[in-house]
């Protein structure tokens, strides 16, 4: 009985023995771990080659714990490894940005799972090569940066990472084959730079792609036909590229793909009927390649489809006649600039709740239409056709509307008719046989909302308005008219003003010095007027000014010598009175 008592008291003393270290164990595992102290160097290593932080981020990165949650952007496992390094932008300010290279020594920081160095504008340099040893690195996000150079192809040994973005940089020469053995890719995106070649067939490994956007880059060849066998897509974006070749038929059998842009490219051929297989697309943008035939009347069964964009093609007559079924989730449309002669908008068009139609260059004639559902529409472009008539009735219950285009036309109405919403943005009306005076449509109930006005190129006479203080306007056009008499120094409310452009009138007195109080003028023609006197020196102190022009007025004296004045070219300043100084001979008595 006593040995069995003995039995019992060790076994009670084991069993204490054994919980205790782990009640131990437990408690040591959830006090913060410490830094380790090769990952901080790597870390401090990369703050010595950042020579200018204005997003405050790396002030952070002081004393010995760089895993004490105190280190803005870094975390680490329980062990005092760093695994994320992220810094990003705030969008909230988009003048902040760092400055500097990307160090060598972020390579060592191997239990590194996601690095996201994004939005930081003037990091350059090249991507190390070390950071092929970044092999547990799921996310690598370098964005928005100017990093420049060749995409490593060490990169294609990291075969863990599922989001790779290298988009808004520098990046030159082709893209990496060795990056098809990323066979856990999910999003990849290179957009925005200056990358050239073909896309790499190596590409056909990357069967779990999601995202896969190369746009606005100088690629060549054809769309691989092994894009068919993307199942998992979502997003296709290979716009602004030099791609030729026709669509790969294997493409419109991608049933998960809703966004497909394939715009600004160098594409041929014609839209097959298979298109209407792609039920789950929302967007669909082929503008600007030279693709030709019908558009299919396939596109009907795409239910999903809410933004079409087919502009500047070779596309012909006839359109297709769709039902009030088909499209149903349509709400933009662009057939602008093909081959298309539609005499008046189609139906389906008409009588559709629409926000954006684009029918701009499709040889429309008769007057303005009369769309069924207005007050939906928040932008229309009917230029570069052969409407006539008046304007009066077109904006009858269109509150929504932000933009109008009807440039190129031969419209016919006095401003005073141009009745338009309150929230409306842009006005164009250039190029068509509007007369009437410019106080009918800028004077004090003039909507702050609104940013452009171009009535170039029309019959409008009278005056310049005195302009009222609270207009946003950025782009005034009124060029190319018989407008008269002075510019009123009022011009200095319009503060917010980037273009004017009053040529080609019959303006009169001098350029008033209140102009140079427009300090974000980037584009200024006075040319072929009637102007006199000097150019006032206060325009110096407008620094971002591009392009000027005081052609062909009656103006004198000493051009303002300082940039960019001096330095525009001597046709600016030709066929005055009397100017001079550089860029023109100087004046007299000065060397």
């Amino acid at each position: 009985m006593q040995i069995l008592r003995w039995v019992l008291k060790v076994l009670l003393i084991c069993s204490i023995l054994e919980v205790f270290p782990l009640s131990l164990a437990q408690t040591a595992s959830q006090a913060p771990a410490v830094c380790s102290e090769a990952d901080r160097a790597a870390l401090l290593g990369f703050k010595a080659k950042i020579l200018k932080d204005t997003t405050d981020s790396l002030s952070s990165w002081i004393g010995r714990d760089c895993c004490g949650g105190d280190w803005e952007g870094v975390q680490c496992n329980p062990a005092g490894r760093v695994t994320t390094l992220a810094l990003q932008r705030p969008e909230r300010d988009s003048s902040l940005y760092m400055k500097g290279t990307l160090s060598p020594s972020l390579g060592s920081l191997q239990f590194l799972e996601v690095l996201v160095i994004s939005g930081m504008k003037l990091i350059t340099g090249p991507i190390p090569e070390n950071f092929s040893n970044l092999t547990r690195l799921t996310q690598l996000v370098l964005e928005d940066n100017s990093l420049e150079g060749n995409i490593p192809s060490g990169l294609g040994r990291l075969y863990l990472v599922q989001t790779l973005s290298l988009a808004g940089n520098r990046f030159r020469g082709p893209v990496p084959p060795s990056l098809g053995n990323l066979r856990n890719l999910v999003l990849i995106n290179f957009g925005r730079n200056s990358l050239t070649g073909p896309i790499p067939s190596s590409f056909k490994s990357l069967l779990r792609l999601q995202s896969f956007d190369l746009s606005f880059n100088l690629l060549s060849g054809f769309i691989p036909e092994f894009v068919g066998q993307f199942r998992n897509i979502t997003y296709i974006d290979l716009s602004n590229n030099h791609l030729s070749g026709h669509l790969p038929i294997s493409m419109f059998s991608l049933v998960t793909l809703s966004d497909l842009s394939l715009s600004h490219n160098q594409l041929t051929g014609i839209i097959p009927d298979q298109i209407g297989n792609l039920k789950s697309l929302t967007s669909l943008s082929l503008s600007s390649n030279k693709f030709i035939g019908h558009i299919p009347a396939s596109i009907s069964r795409l239910q999903n489809l809410w933004s079409l964009n087919l502009s500047r093609n070779g596309f012909s007559d006839p359109l297709p006649v769709i039902s009030s079924r088909g499209i149903p989730s349509l709400l933009s449309i662009d057939l602008s600039f093909n081959n298309l002669s539609l005499g008046t908008v189609p139906d389906w068009i008409m009588h559709r709740q629409l926000s954006d139609v684009n029918l701009a260059g499709c040889k429309l004639r008769g007057t303005l239409p009369k769309f069924t559902r207005p007050d939906s529409m928040s932008s229309i472009d009917l230029s570069d056709n052969f409407l006539t008539g008046s304007i009066s009735a077109f904006f009858t219950n269109m509150t929504s509307l932000q933009k109008l285009k009807l440039s190129n036309n031969q419209l016919k109405f006095d401003l005073s008719e141009l009745a338009v919403p309150d929230g409306i943005s842009s006005i164009d009306l250039h190029s068509n046989q509007v007369f009437g005076s410019l106080s009918s449509i800028l004077n004090n109930r003039t909507s702050s909302f609104l940013e452009v006005i171009d009535v170039s190129n029309n019959l409008i006479s009278g005056t310049m308005p005195e302009f009222t203080e609270g207009l946003s306007l950025k782009v005034l056009n009124i060029g190319s008219n018989k407008i008269a008499d002075q510019v009123p120094s009022s011009i200095s409310n319009l503060i917010e003003l980037e273009r004017l452009d009053i040529s080609r009138n019959q303006i009169t007195g001098t350029i008033p010095t209140s102009l140079g109080q427009l300090v974000k003028l980037e584009w200024l023609d006075l040319s072929i007027n009637r102007l006199t006197g000097k150019i006032p020196t206060t325009l110096l102190g407008i620094h971002r000014m591009r392009h000027a022009s005081f052609r062909a007025n009656r103006l004198c004296g000493e051009i303002p010598q300082g940039r960019p004045y001096n330095i525009f070219p001597a046709s600016a300043y030709a066929h005055n009175l009397c100017l001079c100084g550089k860029p023109l001979p100087p004046c007299r008595g000065k060397k």
